[in-house]
């Protein structure tokens, strides 16, 4: 689900280096996430909940390559 902004202030984590990172903006109570190679698709909406508990299940290693 997209919600309607018209210019949200995209940030790179301060970890990325080579231009391939995901940006993240604070938007409409909630946060919207994109692939910085490809800014002009749409991006995905998520929650505080949603993104923290993404964040807790990636530190964790839920997400790493078997």
């Amino acid at each position: 689900m997209m919600h309607s902004t018209e210019h949200p202030a995209w940030r790179k984590g301060s970890k990325c280096a080579n231009g391939t990172c995901v940006e993240i903006a604070a938007v409409d109570g909630g946060y919207l996430v994109r692939d910085s190679k490809r800014p002009e698709q749409q991006p995905m909406f998520f929650t505080g909940e949603e993104l923290s508990a993404f964040a807790e299940g990636f530190v964790a290693g839920e997400f790493a390559p078997e």
